[in-house]
C-alpha cells in the first residue's frame, strides 16, 4: 500500500514539475509562479485527504465526489497539457540530434516553443472550465427529449397517447430539492398521460429520497406513475448492521416513493385501459450483467399478457434487452431503461454520438432496434460520482405513442 502511494506520489511531483516548464516558458513572474505551486499544493492534500479517508461502504457519497471532482477539474487536464509538452520536446530533442550531424561550432537544445506551452495550458483551462460548469450548471440543465414511438398492434384509442420516462435520479447526489423544481415543472408541462420511472431513486439508501417526497408528489399523470428498481436501489453498495436492515431499507424506499406518488412494479404489470382498448405497462427489478443483480423476472411480469397485446416493458439496464427481453417469445415491442448516464460526458449531437460508456454499453443513449424490438435509454435525471454533466446533458423523455 505505502509502495503504491510512494509511486503514485512520484508521478504526480513529475507531471507537476513538467508542467511548471511550461509555466517558466511563458512567465517570470514570482506571484504566479510562487501560487501555482501553493494551490496544487493544497488541492493534493485535499485528494489525498479525500482518497485515504474513502471507504466505498459509506453511506454518504459525497466523499467520492470531492474526489472524482478535483481530478477532473485539477488533475485531468494537467495530463493533457503534458501531451502537448511531450510534442514540443519530441521537436526539440530532434532538432537537436539533428544539429550533432551536422559540422557546426554551435549546437545547443532549443528552449521550448511558446505556443505549444501556451496551448497546452488553454486546452487544461478549457478542459477545467467545463468540468466546473458540468457541477454548477449541467446537472440542471434538463431536455426534454421528444420521440414518436410507432406500434404496428397500437388500439385507436392509444393513438398520441403521452409517456413520459425519467431515469436514474440520485437524489442522494442533490442537497437541496429546489434547485430540481424546474426539472419537475419541465415535466408537468408536457401534460403527460402516464409517467414511468425506470429505477435508481437513490445513491445507497432509501433516506436520501426522504427530503425530495414533496418535490416529486408534484408530478402529475392522467393515468398514474409507475417505477421499477435499480441497481443502487437495493443498497447493495453500503455495510449493514443485519439483512433484515438491509431489507427494511429497500422496504423504506419503495414506501417513500409510494408516498411520492409512483407505483412500484417488480416483475408484475399494470393495465391501462380507455374505451375498452388496453395497454400494458410491465415492470421488472433490475437485471444486469455480473456483478450487477440478475432480480428482474420477465415470465413473472408477462403472466396473464396475452402475446398479441401492445406492451412497454421498463428494465432499468439496458444490457436486458440484448440478453433476454428481445428474444423472448413474449414479444414485447418497446423496451425503456437507463443506467448508462451516458457517462455524464461526451458529444451528444444530432449526427455525432460519442461517449467513454459506448465502450461497455453499445446501446447508451437514444432508440436502438433489433430483431424487431425496440429499446429506448434514457440519459438519466440525475448524477452519480462526478456531480456534474459535459456534453450528455440530463433528460426527460417524451413519447408520443403512434
Amino acid at each position: 500500500m505505502q509502495r503504491n502511494f510512494l509511486i503514485i506520489a512520484a508521478i504526480f511531483l513529475f507531471l507537476e514539475i513538467y508542467i511548471y516548464q511550461a509555466i517558466k516558458t511563458l512567465t517570470d513572474n514570482f506571484w504566479i509562479r510562487t501560487g501555482y505551486w501553493a494551490i496544487s499544493l493544497i488541492i493534493y492534500g485535499i485528494f489525498a485527504y479525500e482518497v485515504t479517508h474513502f471507504s466505498r461502504a459509506d453511506r454518504s457519497t459525497a466523499r467520492a465526489q470531492i474526489m472524482i471532482s478535483l481530478f477532473l477539474v485539477f488533475i485531468l487536464p494537467k495530463i493533457f497539457i503534458v501531451l502537448f509538452l511531450l510534442i514540443d520536446d519530441i521537436f526539440r530533442t530532434g532538432g537537436y540530434l539533428i544539429g550533432l550531424t551536422q559540422s557546426t561550432s554551435e549546437n545547443f537544445f532549443p528552449e521550448r516553443r511558446k505556443f505549444l506551452s501556451l496551448a497546452g495550458l488553454g486546452l487544461g483551462g478549457v478542459l477545467s472550465t467545463l468540468f466546473i460548469d458540468g457541477i454548477t450548471f449541467g446537472k440542471y440543465r434538463h431536455k426534454v427529449r421528444r420521440v414518436r414511438m410507432n406500434f404496428t398492434n397500437l388500439p385507436k384509442s392509444f393513438k398520441g397517447y403521452k409517456i413520459v420516462q425519467i431515469s436514474d435520479v440520485h437524489s442522494g447526489s442533490f442537497s437541496d430539492p429546489s434547485k430540481l423544481e424546474h426539472a419537475i415543472n419541465l415535466i408537468n408541462e408536457q401534460n403527460p398521460d402516464l409517467i414511468l420511472f425506470t429505477g435508481d431513486m437513490v445513491n445507497n439508501v432509501a433516506e436520501e429520497f426522504k427530503p425530495f417526497i414533496p418535490l416529486f408528489s408534484k408530478i402529475k399523470a392522467k393515468d398514474g406513475k409507475f417505477a421499477v428498481l435499480g441497481n443502487h436501489d437495493y443498497g447493495d453498495y453500503v455495510n449493514w448492521e443485519s439483512a433484515d436492515a438491509k431489507k427494511q431499507n429497500l422496504k423504506t424506499l419503495i414506501d417513500y416513493e409510494k408516498q411520492a406518488g409512483f407505483d412500484m412494479l417488480r416483475n408484475e404489470h399494470r393495465i391501462i385501459e380507455k374505451n375498452g382498448d388496453k395497454l400494458y405497462i410491465l415492470g421488472v427489478e433490475n437485471w444486469g450483467l455480473k456483478p450487477f443483480p440478475q432480480f428482474g423476472r420477465l415470465d413473472d411480469a408477462l403472466k396473464g399478457v396475452p402475446e398479441s397485446a401492445p406492451k412497454i416493458l421498463m428494465s432499468h439496464d439496458p444490457t436486458h434487452f440484448d440478453y433476454v427481453v428481445k428474444k423472448h417469445p413474449g414479444n414485447i415491442h418497446l423496451t425503456l431503461s437507463g443506467h448508462t448516464h451516458g457517462m455524464q460526458f461526451g458529444l451528444d449531437l444530432k449526427n455525432i454520438k460519442w461517449s467513454p460508456v459506448q465502450y461497455r454499453y453499445p446501446k447508451w443513449a437514444d432508440l436502438y432496434e433489433s430483431e424487431g424490438k425496440m429499446l429506448y435509454v434514457n440519459r438519466g435525471f440525475g448524477v452519480l460520482g462526478y456531480p456534474g454533466r459535459v456534453g450528455v446533458l440530463p433528460e426527460i423523455t417524451l413519447f408520443e405513442l403512434a
